[in-house]
């Protein structure tokens, strides 16, 4: 979600956290690997920069934090990296859809380094607010992501989110729909499911989904191949055999000609064709083979 939409953790900074941020429409992702002396890689969730590529005004560092594995002091050591690197001022912004959680790394990191001090915003469930109503699900997609990973068992937010996915038929729905599960405890995860796969007409992308409806799709696409060649070969040999009979001078009447162009049956059009090459007459033809024409 925030992939696509970068503004939206200006947004959750700004409007929900409230966090004052350099005056700028100007906001990018930035390569979220940020290199430190002498040689180690950083690599955050993301990165999001405010202002023009060669003055950037503000930078914020993106966690989603599930669990409390991460070391509060690996994100000092990110924020202080891409300080270093972009020269601006760096927020570390973390998703934590447990309340748990959100505390833990709500509190002050002291890094050991004499003055620096990071105190990162904390983006807690009590923060994130219960979107029921499906036309604000699909005005504000990103935070009814995020209302589905933090108030999902309530079936109200589930189902806005899922109404706003049949109005956002773009190419950012299935994402939008991976993002919401892969956040989601798995108890939200069996209701989006449930939901989606009821109430909706369209195909989802939950692993669920991929595996059934992704081998339906294959299994009727190999099954459609198996027919379209079928029906090519039969409507290649009522051509030919149309024009051996016409090669033979023999004046097909109407309703012969309609049984003849519409038998699917291959064997007997190949019959009739093999046997138009010496027939005397329409009748010998079809006596030969078992369908005289009346």
């Amino acid at each position: 979600m925030f992939t696509d939409r970068p503004q939206l953790a200006v947004e959750v900074l700004r409007d929900l956290l409230g966090v004052e941020l350099p005056a700028t429409q100007l906001v990018r992702l930035e390569k979220s690997t940020f290199n430190t002396r002498p040689s180690d890689d950083i690599e955050s969730d993301l990165v999001v920069v405010m202002g023009p590529p060669q003055t950037a005004a503000h930078a914020i560092i993106l966690e989603v934090q599930q669990d409390k594995s991460k070391d509060p002091l690996q994100l000092a050591r990110y924020a202080a990296a891409l300080w270093l690197m972009l020269r601006c001022d760096v927020t570390v912004l973390l998703v934590c859809p447990d309340r748990g959680v959100a505390v833990h790394y709500a509190k002050p990191v002291d890094s050991g380094l004499s003055g620096y001090r990071l105190q990162a915003q904390v983006l807690g469930p009590d923060d994130i607010p219960v979107i029921t109503d499906p036309q604000e699900a699909v005005a504000r997609p990103g935070l009814s992501i995020m209302a589905v990973m933090a108030h999902g068992r309530d079936r109200k937010v589930v189902e806005a989110f899922a109404m706003a996915l049949t109005e956002l038929r773009d190419e950012h729905a299935a994402k939008y729909y991976e993002y919401a599960y892969s956040m989601s405890a798995p108890e939200v995860r069996r209701l989006l499911e449930e939901i989606i796969m009821t109430s909706t007409t369209w195909p989802v992308y939950s692993p669920f989904a991929r595996e059934h409806y992704g081998r339906g799709q294959e299994e009727g696409k190999a099954e459609g191949m198996a027919e379209g060649k079928a029906e090519g070969k039969a409507e290649e040999a009522v051509r030919m055999l149309l024009l051996v009979l016409g090669a033979r001078g023999f004046d097909i009447p109407d309703d012969l000609r309609t049984r003849i162009s519409t038998c699917t049956d291959l064997a007997q059009l190949e019959s009739w064709a093999t046997h138009a090459v010496t027939a005397q007459s329409l009748e010998d033809l079809f006596d030969e083979t078992g369908g005289q024409h009346r």
